[in-house]
Formats: C-alpha cells, structure tokens, sequence
C-alpha cells in the first residue's frame, strides 16, 4: 500500500503522520529495553502538548544480534491473538546507554540508536564496526488514517546502494525483490501467478540482515516501489512491531531468524526417497495403485513412498476420513501389504468437512468449526458443497480432528499431505478463542500443519513425523516438508517452481519439493525427464499431477532408465544429503540454497534463480530448455561434474548440451562427498562400506564430512588436511568399513596407512588400514 504522492504529497484519501522528536526517553535497564514517546509535532511549549497524535515507540531485544521495535498509536486494540511465537534467550538483555546526543541499545553484533536532540531517526549500526546498516529516516515511521476512517501504520527502512532484497515467502516471480509490491495473503492461486500459498513477513538482504514483522495477517511491502531506496511494510491498525536480525552474512540471518521463529524438525530420513501418488482426479482403485507399484518393480526402480490423494475417500464426502469401499475395501490389509514392500504410505488431508460428511452434523453440534458473527457455521461451496472449516482455536476441535487422523494411523498411514489451509474467511467469522479473524487468515495454516504434525510425533515418536504441506505461515518451518503447489506442465512452470523454492528457503524453510512433470495438463515425455532429474535433486521428490498419471512408462523407455539412475544416485547420496539436512534442522540453513548464500561476495551469484545448491558442496544447474541448452554460472576454483568427471574452473558462465542421464551436478572443490553402498533405499547404516571421494583440496585447506545415523547422530566424521603435497585423512567413529576415492587423482607417492590402491577412471581408490592414512601427491590431473 502507498500513503505518498511522490515525494512530497499524501496519496489521495490518505493523511498521514510521522514522529517529530524523542521527546520523552525512559530507560528500563531492568529489562533492558527504551521507551520513547515522539509527538508528530516539534513541541516548542507547553501548550503544545496539548493535541496529538503521539506514537510510542519500544526498543528492547529478545536475543543477541536481534532488535524488536514496537510502535503503537493506540495501544486499546482488541485481543493479541493470534500471535507469533517467539523465542527468547533466557538471563539475556541488552546493554542501554543515554547521553547528550544518542539513546542506544547494542544487543550482541547490532545497535540501535535514535537521535536525543533534533528530528526523529532511528539507526541500526553494526556494533564492532559502527558503520550503519539501515536506518528509519525522518518520514520513513509513519501512522496514516484514510478519509474512510481505517487506520495503517507502516515503517521503511534503508537500502544501500546495490543493497537487494529476498524472501517474503514462496514467490514465483522474480527472486530479487526490488521493484516489487507484494502481500502477505496467503492465496490458493496456483504456482505461475503473483499469488503465494505461503506467505512469510520477513526479508534478508545480501547486506547481512533481515527483517521480520510480527504481525499473523496482512502485511503489505513495497520494496522500492514507493520510495526507491527504501522497504516500507505496513499493517492494518495502530500497532506495528518488528525485528531487525543482524547475522553479517545471510546464512548466518537465517539461523538467527530461525532462532526467533523456530528450526525446521528434521524429517526421517526415509522421506527423501522417491514418491509416487495416485494424482488426483484420475480415476483408481486398489488395482491400479498395486499395478503402479509392480509396474516399478518390474523395471527395477526404487520407490519408497506412496500417497492416495483425495479420492481415497468417496466424493462429495471429504473428509469423512473414510476409505471408499468400492475402490479400497480392505484398506488396512492393502496397506499392509505395501508396507511389506518395503514402502511407506501417505494419505491427502484438508481441514474443510463437506456438509455431505456424517462429520458434518457432529462437528456443527459441538461447534467445531469457524463460525458467522450470529454464530452459524460459515459455510462455503468452493472445493466441497457446504463445506465448514475447522476452528483449531478450539482445544476440542483439535482433539476431535487428531482422533480421526488416529484412525488412519491404525490403519498403517504413515504420513499426511495436508492440503490446503489458504481459503480461510475473515469478514463476519468469528473463533472460539476470539482470535482477530484478519490475523488468523494466514495464521490458520499455523494452527492446522502444528495439529497434525503433533499428532504424527505423539504416534510415532520424535523424529518421525513429516507432512506434505502446502500453505504456511511465519514459524510453518518447523513441521516439514513443504510443496510448491498448483504448477503447470511445460518448462516455464520449473523455472518458476524453482524460484519459488529458493524464495521459501530465504525465508526460513529448510526443506522443499515440487510436483514431479507439472501438476496441471500431462507433461510431454521431454519435460518430464528433465523435471524428474530436478525433482530427484531437490530435497524431496514426488511424482504427482492432476489428471493425468505420473508413472515413466507413459512417457517413453527412457524415462523408466532416467527416473532410476538419478533415484539410485539420490540413494547413494544419502550419507551426504541426510548429513546435511541435519544440518538444516540444527541450524534453520535451508537445505536447498540460492548461491547467495555460500557466495555472498560474489555479485555475479546475487540474481541466480536457475541453479541451486544442496547442502554446501552440490551445485545443480536443471535443464529448463526444450533444445538441451542450459547456461550457469560457476563460482571460483576448479569444480568436478559428479557424474562426468568433467573439470569445470570458475569464476565464468558456461553454456552446455545435456542428454537426459546427465546434468550440471558439480561438487564444490575442497569438499568431501560421502557416497553410501545402497543405491536402493533412502535409509541404511551409512558409514558400514562408505567412499569418501575427496574433490580438488587445495593447499592448506581442510575438507569434512560428517556421516550420521538415521537419527541425526553423528557415526563417522573424516577429515582430510593438505600441507603442500602431503595430505592425511582421519576418520573417528564408527564404521565397519570405509574407503576413500581421491577424484582427479593420477598418481601417489610416500604412502602410509594403506591396505590397498586401485586406480579408478575417475581416480585412486584407497582402501585404510585404520582411521588414519597419510600420502603425498603431485597435482590434481
């Protein structure tokens, strides 16, 4: 929303107001916070305190290296809730200081300081350097009434010159959001459009640091779109509050932005397996799914989860939580069955209950559901005839809904995508806890994920609980995993899937996935190859569509031959992947990562948005072109193609032909990839018979992997340390055998700790007699 006309004027039907002074400054060191009280006018005598408006504005400190700032006009308003939760250092306050000129408060790495004397500003400034980071200038606070009578208060914040803003949830258009005018409204309008299914109030910018405001509902931002040099976010009412994160550097906004809101759970390592789903509106029973899961085994391809989207249960009847008996009429044995196969099972979800549903009746009785002001149900006919939603303010409401996800639990489920959560009314609707209904559209989704993710782990144990959500809110991160939504089936839905995900994960989610070919329209046998290999190396892979089935023999042979070598690559990865996604939930470090984020220094990485890395090591670079072509960038230092052993040496942009079983996977140099010795399933004993291949060290550097068990645990760490031409690997831990593959490598001299030496044609394999083993090498070839 924009208040001016231009530089000088308000927009018309706005008036607005900005604070003039500090005029009264009260410390609380007790607390550790400062409470200023700034009129809109420069009082020059007593009488002028006779008028307002005056904004009161807090400054105070949860957590080192964070600043919350509370500025509030009327602070009467009606209940905080919904609120955020968030999370607080204990025995940590920050240090305040007054003097002649400034009121400061440094908490940890940032300071916050607002002039004593003169007009009103307030600064932000790193505290060991003093340079100043961004700043609420004279006219950036501002409270603003309409001719209409509602009111916004609203705030912008500096931008340097080539400063560049990220985030702000799942977008699907441009990564970089400078010129961008954008909300947080959570909408179902599909994965191609401006709309997003999760809409997250925080931003980072590649100056090293990010801003969340805590407000569950609408919050509108423009990002240099109405002063060029500024972000300005606004909210509805007379009260707005946010945090300024200082980390230095993005990764390291991230952890603290997910210290104040929440680390990702860490999903089982079984879910980073292959998917497949019934899709959605094709028509299934017991049959088809069973000839789905022969028709794989018989072309020997890895699966290891299988999802029933809604037509599990009987139309017009969702959710009645009911298998549908003449397509599933044994489903407990059928599930059976299928978990004897070595698969896990998945089944689709919604908080909306058809009038249809025999739950309808029950939960309109014992009011389970959001209600009118006149206290009916609110009702709907989109998605389902007369549908009511569930109030998850309501403790019994959510006790009642969780019952019923026991019952599938009984039957063998295993998982839950829970769809939807967007459409949610906020005018003339009321809650059981009084909740503020604007808040609570995007806050729903909260309340909904949170329901059924505790429910998994109070059935099945910490640590295994994951869903397939598709609407989220700020915090939504800590019940993964997450999916792009509605895309459609050609090459610019990928490209646009792919930003969203890289948008999502500079927003505090750690772990991401795609519907594999497009969910709309049936994909042609050429798109679907090249998304298979983007799926499979994305943090979760799921084959799904709409109308149209997503098994690879309906495309061609070669998309049998595609889906399992990437699959058994992703398999044999997982020492790798799950280290890393440990990594994710220890440090809220997304998984899937923009290249700002390991390159922060390199301005050619800041607009990448068609090649990622996973983890810190694996650089991918899709194929999002029908004629084969992919461009992509390769920061500095010589990087290895995992599969080809092609050397490509950076910094440069690279232009390449890929066939189908081969794309831009490149390993970052000084790294170490653990390779495990299944190639068939996501979960095994990853240090019994792990390669260590040791990619381009350098001298004086250093290279580590960690290898965990399926709990997170660390088994086996390997460290390798190159001084001139000797290098030493150390492993400590676990492991009943390891070996090591040096890649690049051509020849050895001086070697000690060594069973055996095999010369591979991507390398020297070592096999060690213990944990350490020490050789001299020439050159890389």
């Amino acid at each position: 929303m924009k208040f001016t006309d231009g530089m000088w004027l308000a927009a018309p039907g706005f008036q607005n107001v900005y604070p003039a002074e500090a005029y009264y400054i009260t410390p609380n060191e007790t607390e550790g916070s400062f409470n200023i009280y700034a009129p809109v006018n420069r009082i020059n005598h007593r009488g002028d305190t006779l008028s307002g408006p005056v904004i009161t504005i807090e400054l105070s400190s949860p957590q080192p290296g964070i600043i919350k700032v509370n500025a509030c006009h009327f602070s009467g308003g009606g209940p905080p809730i919904p609120a955020f939760q968030i999370h607080k250092t204990s025995d940590y306050k920050p240090i305040i200081k007054i003097d002649q000129d400034f009121a400061t408060l440094i908490a940890g790495s940032v300071t916050a300081r607002f002039s004593v004397k003169g007009a009103w500003s307030l600064e932000f400034l790193d505290s060991d350097t003093g340079a100043i980071i961004s700043r609420s200038e004279p006219r950036g606070l501002g409270y603003s009434k309409t001719d209409t009578g509602e009111a916004y208060i609203y705030d912008q914040l500096t931008l340097d010159v080539g400063e560049l803003v990220y985030g702000l949830g799942e977008r699907f258009n441009a990564l970089i959001k400078n010129g961008q005018s954008i909300d947080m409204w959570n909408r179902d309008g599909g994965a191609g459009s401006d709309q997003a299914y999760k809409s997250i109030p925080f931003y980072l910018t590649n100056r090293g640091y990010g801003v969340f405001v805590n407000h569950p509902g609408k919050v509108e931002y423009e990002v240099c779109t109405e002063k060029a040099s500024k972000v300005q976010f606004s909210v509805p009412g007379e009260e707005i509050e946010y945090y300024f994160i200082y980390g230095k550097n993005p990764k390291g906004v991230l952890s603290k932005y997910t210290d104040l809101t929440g680390k990702p759970a860490l999903p089982p390592a079984w879910t980073f397996g292959l998917w497949l789903t019934t899709s959605f509106t094709t028509s299934y029973d017991e049959k088809t799914v069973t000839s789905f899961l022969d028709g794989m085994a018989e072309r020997k391809i890895p699966l290891h989860v299988f999802h029933f989207d809604c037509f599990w249960m009987k139309g017009f009847q969702w959710m009645d939580f009911e298998w549908d008996p003449e397509t599933f009429p044994d489903p407990k044995a059928m599930i059976a069955r299928y978990h004897q196969r070595g698969l896990r099972v998945c089944a689709w979800i919604n908080s909306y209950v058809s009038q249809r549903s025999k739950l309808f009746e029950e939960g309109k009785a014992a009011g389970y559901f959001i209600k009118k002001s006149n206290g009916h149900v609110w009702q709907s006919d989109l998605w389902q005839p007369g549908m009511g939603i569930v109030d998850f303010t309501n403790p019994a409401a959510r006790e009642w809904y969780q019952s019923h996800l026991n019952n599938l639990m009984d039957t063998g489920i295993d998982a839950f995508k829970t769809d939807f959560g967007e459409r949610i009314p906020h005018e003339n609707v009321r809650y059981h806890d009084g909740s503020d209904p604007e808040k609570m559209h995007n806050y729903y989704t909260y309340l909904y994920n949170k329901t059924v993710f505790d429910c998994l782990t109070e059935r099945k144990g910490e640590g295994e609980a994951v869903l397939f959500a598709r609407s989220a809110t700020a915090g939504g991160q800590q019940f993964p995993v997450h999916w792009g939504g509605d895309c459609w089936s050609n090459f610019n839905a990928m490209a646009e899937s792919l930003r969203g995900g890289l948008s999502l994960c500079l927003s505090g989610f750690g772990f991401w996935s795609h519907d594999i070919g497009g969910f709309e329209g049936k994909p042609p046998a050429s798109l679907y190859k090249r998304w298979v290999v983007f799926g499979i190396l994305s943090t979760h892979s799921r084959l799904h569509g709409s109308s149209s089935y997503r098994v690879p023999w309906l495309y061609d042979d070669e998309a049998c031959d595609v889906l399992r070598f990437f699959i058994e690559l992703k398999c044999e990865l997982m020492p790798y992947f799950f280290a890393k996604a440990v990594e994710t939930h220890k440090t809220g470090i997304p998984m899937l990562r923009a290249l700002l984020l390991e390159f922060p220094h390199d301005p050619a990485v800041f607009s990448l948005d068609k090649q990622y890395l996973l983890g810190d090591s694996l650089l991918v670079a899709p194929i999002l072109h029908e004629d084969n072509h992919v461009d992509y960038y390769v920061p500095e230092g010589r990087w290895t193609n995992y599969i080809t052993g092609a050397v490509v040496e950076g910094p440069r942009w690279v232009r390449e032909i890929h066939g189908f079983m081969t794309v831009p996977l490149l390993v970052r140099p000084n790294s170490i990839i653990a390779v495990g010795a299944n190639n068939q399933k996501p979960d095994y004993d990853y240090a019994d018979g792990v390669t260590i291949k040791l990619y381009e060290l350098s001298d004086a550097a250093t290279a580590a992997a960690v290898i965990p068990n399926l709990k997170g645990e660390t088994k086996l760490t390997v460290t390798a340390r190159r001084e001139k031409k000797t290098i030493t690997i150390t492993a400590e831990g676990n492991a009943q055998s390891w070996k090591v593959l040096l890649v690049g490598f051509q020849s050895l001299k001086a070697v000690k700790g060594i069973v055996s030496i095999v010369k591979r044609d991507n390398g020297i394999e070592l096999l060690p007699k213990a944990g350490i083993l020490e050789f001299s090498v020439e050159t890389w070839a």
